[in-house]
């Protein structure tokens, strides 16, 4: 058995320490998408943002375009920015808070439980064991002409994303081709299944975050392949794998199933 590399080890213990935090995928306890104007916040039957508990109104949020203003009942109102810009507000309030995120111009509060960890154990991620074989150095292609894929998410919607470049490889003497969900300046992101998909790693596939080219190569290191948000909550929107990159054999390395939900 190869050794673990420091970096993998670290990156473990990253991904651990963010799922056992407050603000963990598995604290969320809900997803509200919005209306044009009022949207009532509060425990009450009819808001359109159900908190667990706490007042029936708690206020409302207006929305207008893509700009949303939090009119609590006690306070004073205030414009809230969305996760496209960065870190979003969060409104807090007992035991729950709220934030905004935007997902192409459609709005969505995210409600989160503060509390969570009192309550829930975590249990550890499970991993394949380590093998540089899945570090893979691919060709990074420019295609001629940007290519366009639909891309489903966890919510059901599909989104058009333009592609530009490929990553071709060989596994088992066969050219594979992976097309990125985005390019960065710092990295490429991946999205797909395998054959381990749905029994020994998530049925919806894996991430793959991986650092830039450099001189027309690419390295794909696939332990570092790692569950979606959506394996840890039904309250995510993460994109799904586009046909093009379900990959026809097994990837065993990275990520496996969630022990509590994958």
């Amino acid at each position: 058995m190869s050794e673990i590399p420091e970096e993998l080890e670290r990156w473990r213990a990253r991904r651990q320490a963010e799922l056992n935090s407050p603000e963990s995928w598995l604290g969320l306890v809900g997803l509200f998408w919005l209306e044009p104007g009022l949207n009532r916040v509060g425990s009450a039957d009819d808001a359109i943002v159900r908190l667990p508990g706490g007042p029936a109104c708690l206020g409302d949020l207006h929305v207008d375009g893509g700009r949303v203003t939090w009119r609590p009942v006690s306070g004073r109102s205030c414009g809230l920015q969305t996760d496209a810009a960065g870190e979003p507000s969060v409104v807090n309030h007992e035991n729950w808070s709220f934030f905004i995120v935007d997902r192409d111009g459609r709005l969505a509060a995210r409600v989160r439980d503060r509390n969570w960890a009192a309550r829930k154990s975590v249990p550890s991620l499970d991993h394949f064991a380590y093998d540089p074989a899945w570090r893979i150095e691919a060709e990074w292609q420019s295609l001629s002409a940007p290519r366009k894929m639909e891309v489903p998410d966890a919510a059901g919607d599909l989104k058009m994303v333009e592609v530009g470049h490929q990553a071709v490889f060989v596994v088992g003497a066969k050219d594979v081709t992976l097309l990125p969900m985005s390019v960065s300046d710092k990295e490429v992101f991946f999205v797909f299944r395998d054959a381990t998909s749905g029994r020994e790693t998530y049925g919806a596939g894996r991430f793959l975050k991986v650092p830039v080219a450099v001189d027309g190569r690419i390295a794909l290191d696939f332990n570092f392949a790692c569950n979606p948000p959506c394996a840890f909550t039904a309250f995510a929107t993460c994109p799904l794998p586009p046909p093009e990159n379900w990959l026809p054999f097994a990837v065993p390395a990275g990520e496996k199933k969630w022990p509590a939900g994958g």
